[in-house]
């Protein structure tokens, strides 16, 4: 085997191949090592796509029904929560009248109504039918309307003449028994002049400036009330109250000062532009103990049957007070609450 190398690679020709040999061998090893050190090939990329801009999200606004709702500001309903004798008059809910030097009542600056301020405290989270009495003729007799206010418990309401001198005193003394009370409006009734409501009342025949000046004279005529009955002892205005030309003026101003009304016209259709309670029972049109007796067993009886009721009593006659007291006082034990009007009177009407 060397013997055939070494001819393989004698002389020139040997040589030759000795060299080429070599150079072979170089170009394998820089082939191997050009293949041990390549780098790798790179991975496939991935197409990817471009992140999302974003985008705020856009603000929740509310249904534009919903929006008006919130815009419109809280309705603003009579009547007091808190128990204990009733506010003083406020001279801030207090302001002349014009042409005189007396004071009429005005919402305050602060949207404070007469209709809250003076209001008997109820609460409104009983659930018991509520009953309501308003007795009239207040401050013509001194001695009955004194007794009324002692006798009687501070739920039934008082509605005051503005035909009575110097009632002050009578009226701090109901305030101190808790006592809401009203302003009674004479107007022109059925039957006049047989049935005469007063020199004051307002009247069919008169132009709207007279009857404007006639009202001002009552709304001035003393302060603390919260709202208006439109009777004068047992006539309840039927004639002028009938005629819508006539009736809604007052209304309208009666709300415009922060005041509700009570109509004392059984059956008669609901009054606009002012909240508002309807007499459903005549207490005292016989005047006897038996018939008084008969008129509040049917006012609890309606009381039940529809959530609420309200009677009027025109005048505070011993009779009327006695029967009043002893009914009031047996209410509870029935499943009845005994309310003043300002937690009985209702929004006026919506206007088709």
């Amino acid at each position: 085997m060397l013997a055939r190398l070494g001819a393989f690679f004698a002389g020139w020709r040997g040589l030759g191949r000795f060299w080429l040999l070599i150079a072979a061998s170089l170009a394998v090893a820089v082939v191997a090592l050009q293949l041990s050190f390549s780098p790798p090939a790179p991975e496939p990329t991935v197409a990817t796509r471009p992140a999302p801009a974003v985008v705020p999200p856009e603000p929740i606004r509310p249904r534009p029904e919903r929006a008006a709702a919130a815009a419109a500001p809280a309705v603003q309903r009579p009547g007091r929560d808190t128990p204990g004798p009733v506010a003083d008059p406020d001279p801030a809910l207090l302001e002349t009248a014009p042409g005189t030097s007396e004071a009429m009542p005005r919402i305050g600056a602060d949207g404070r109504m007469a209709m809250q301020v003076y209001a008997a405290g109820f609460d409104r989270s009983s659930r018991r039918p509520k009953v309501g009495v308003v007795l009239a003729g207040i401050g013509l007799i001194q001695a009955e309307s004194d007794e009324a206010i002692r006798t009687l418990p501070h739920g039934i309401t008082l509605a005051v003449s503005p035909y009575a001198r110097d009632p002050s005193k009578l009226l701090a003394a109901a305030r101190a028994a808790e006592h809401e009370y009203l302003l009674s409006i004479p107007m022109e009734p059925q039957g006049f002049p047989l049935n005469d409501p007063g020199r004051q009342a307002l009247m069919t025949n008169l132009s709207s400036d007279q009857n404007r000046t006639r009202l001002e004279w009552m709304l001035s005529r003393f302060a603390g009330y919260v709202g208006a009955i439109g009777a004068e002892g047992s006539l309840r205005g039927e004639r002028f109250a009938g005629l819508p030309e006539q009736i809604d003026p007052v209304l309208a101003e009666l709300a415009k000062r922060g005041l509700l009304y009570v109509d004392p016209r059984p059956g008669a259709a609901r009054l606009p532009l002012v909240w508002s309670a309807d007499v459903d029972i005549l207490i005292d049109e016989a005047g006897t103990a038996a018939d008084i007796d008969d008129k509040l067993a049917q006012l609890a009886r309606l009381a039940r049957e529809r959530g609420g009721a309200l009677g009027f009593a025109s005048a505070a006659r011993p009779v009327t007070v006695q029967r009043l007291a002893a009914w009031a006082n047996g209410l509870a034990a029935d499943g009845l609450t005994l309310a003043p009007v300002s937690a009985l009177v209702q929004p006026p009407p919506a206007v088709p």
